[in-house]
């Protein structure tokens, strides 16, 4: 298969996405686990509370960072055949990394109680609740404890990250996003153990059973850190010449990296304030939402991740090679890569809206997970979901800005779409928590009601992620004329996704009352096959791309 500089190599975008497809596929197995033990009540609500907590050190030193900082300097050193000046200069971006990663992992254990008290202050009543009967689990002091595993855990990612960058720049793309895998089993294996020896077969979990599961998974969260970073090793050895720890700036290239490094950081700062801002809001709506916001958003991420990140991170090298010296070859190959994403992030989109409840049940609804969890993490993942297609476009034209050495644009429209997620999500969310899902549903449950109060939250994440998008596409055209998107292949691709959902549900209406895992799985698989094979019928190219059999473009 002949390609050249404006062509995006379908071969590298499918690696990536085959390491992400495997850690993103362990990584449901692993909610499902998790929600079997715990359902979405208060030690739910503390897993998910203490994985994001410090995950601000990961977000902000990690993978998108590092993509804008990092990579486009090595790639262009490597382009110009200086592998030596390349592996000094990675050496001193790992040893600055290790010694600032440290300081901060050291001061978020330190620091882990009032940084809890500060991020979840509305569960600052726990424990008065807890003396007083109308509560069973203090969530604060249950979270202090978790965040001061997890911290360390976070600074490992960071380094797994450095080396996501080496390897990528070298065009190794399957390790370092099938690395995550490792995280996934070794957190299910901990539940597994650990449930064996609490619960035994069909026993009922006390508090102290399902106290112990937490922290398993959390144990188990710390060691699949460092087991993701230690099997990227042998290969970034491999692959990088000239290495060399040192802590010095002088190091060709480093001080480059630093100044795009900070507007990175901001951006990335900006958002995870984000992460931060649906947290603080969260918690102010009734028990239970913090916990369905999990299971939604890793549905959410999965085609931002799978068919979006795949797309950025085999381009990013390249279109950074391009830089500025090819604006017209960088411009075909932009739209190029937009067209390869939304191939797949727009029918995922329309699904999540339209059959996601099915979804959703198929891999959750079982253990403490009922219908009505159901409804709720379906509501949920379909108001995140109407940003779908926005979100992984910008995912995109940022990686755009990153190869042009430009961070700062990124970061001024990830603040202005935190501040409107924020100011839209408030509302509507303080609007939707009296509702209960259990009447709106027509179902009855045992037990504790859950509320709508977290649909706000996506609804206003939707909203916000459609005017970074807008603001996006407008700034590149200022510095990229020859940006054009590709309107007429994306309103195909949204009117086959239609025509899908329309069979599919009209096939979930006749399906007799079987398994919902059963039941799930065959919608969930008729709307995909529909549309992939209308794609086919109408030669929409982009299918032959991510199957690997398309002719040069």
């Amino acid at each position: 298969m002949a390609h050249n500089d404006v062509t995006p190599r379908p071969s590298r975008a499918r690696t990536v996405a085959a390491g992400i497809m495997a850690s993103r596929l362990l990584g449901l197995v692993r909610s499902a686990v998790v929600t079997n033990f715990l359902g979405l009540g208060p030690h739910a609500d503390v897993l998910q509370a203490a994985i994001r907590a410090p995950n601000f050190l990961q977000n902000l030193l990690g993978e998108g960072t590092i993509s804008a900082a990092f990579i486009p300097v090595y790639s262009r050193m490597l382009k110009q055949g200086r592998a030596e000046d390349a592996g000094r200069f990675a050496g001193a971006i790992f040893s600055l990394l290790v010694v600032l990663v440290a300081a901060l992992v050291i001061l978020g254990i330190l620091l882990a109680r009032p940084l809890v008290g500060l991020l979840f202050f509305k569960w600052a009543g726990d424990a008065a609740a807890v003396a007083a009967g109308t509560m069973q689990v203090d969530r604060l002091a249950l979270t202090v404890d978790a965040v001061q595993i997890v911290f360390p855990m976070a600074g490992l990612l960071v380094l797994s990250a450095w080396a996501l960058g080496i390897l990528n720049s070298h065009r190794k793309f399957f390790i370092p996003y099938f690395a995550p895998v490792l995280w996934n089993v070794a957190i299910i294996v901990a539940i597994m153990v650990t449930a064996a020896a609490v619960v035994g077969t069909g026993a009922t979990v006390d508090l102290e059973g399902l106290k112990r599961i937490l922290f398993a998974a959390l144990t188990g969260a710390l060691a699949g850190g460092l087991l993701q970073l230690l099997v990227q090793v042998p290969w970034v050895l491999r692959v990088m010449r000239g290495f060399r720890l040192s802590l010095s700036t002088r190091v060709e290239g480093v001080r480059t990296a630093i100044r795009a490094f900070g507007p990175a950081v901001a951006g990335r700062g900006v958002s995870q304030l984000s992460a931060y801002v649906d947290l603080l809001l969260a918690q102010a709506l009734k028990v239970g939402a913090l916990a369905a916001l999990g299971p939604a958003l890793l549905l959410y991420l999965l085609p931002v991740s799978l068919f979006g990140l795949s797309v950025a991170a085999a381009e990013l090298p390249e279109l950074a090679r391009l830089g500025h010296s090819a604006r017209q070859r960088f411009a075909l190959r932009l739209g190029a890569s937009l067209r390869q994403s939304m191939f797949l992030t727009i029918p995922t989109a329309v699904g999540y809206v339209a059959v996601g409840f099915f979804l959703v049940g198929a891999i959750w609804r079982r253990g403490a997970f009922g219908l009505d969890d159901n409804y709720l993490v379906w509501a949920v993942l379909a108001a995140y979901s109407l940003g779908l297609v926005a979100t992984t476009m910008s995912r995109l034209l940022q990686n755009a800005f990153w190869a042009l050495g430009d961070t700062r644009t990124p970061a001024w429209m990830a603040g202005l779409r935190v501040v409107l997620s924020a100011l839209v999500a408030l509302p509507l969310m303080l609007l939707l928590d009296p509702f209960e899902v259990g009447p709106l549903a027509n179902l009855e449950s045992d037990s504790s009601p859950l509320f709508l109060g977290a649909v706000g939250l996506g609804l206003g994440s939707a909203a916000a992620a459609w005017v970074e998008w807008w603001q996006l596409i407008r700034a590149l055209r200022k510095r990229l004329a020859a940006f054009v998107l590709p309107w007429r292949p994306l309103a195909h691709m949204v009117a086959l996704a239609l025509l899908a959902c329309a069979f599919s549900l009209a096939l979930a209406y006749w399906l007799p009352a079987w398994p919902i895992m059963l039941r799930g799985g065959l919608v969930v698989g008729i709307y995909a096959l529909v549309y992939l094979a209308a794609a086919r019928l109408l030669g929409i190219k982009e299918l032959g791309v991510w199957a690997g059999q398309a002719r040069a473009w």
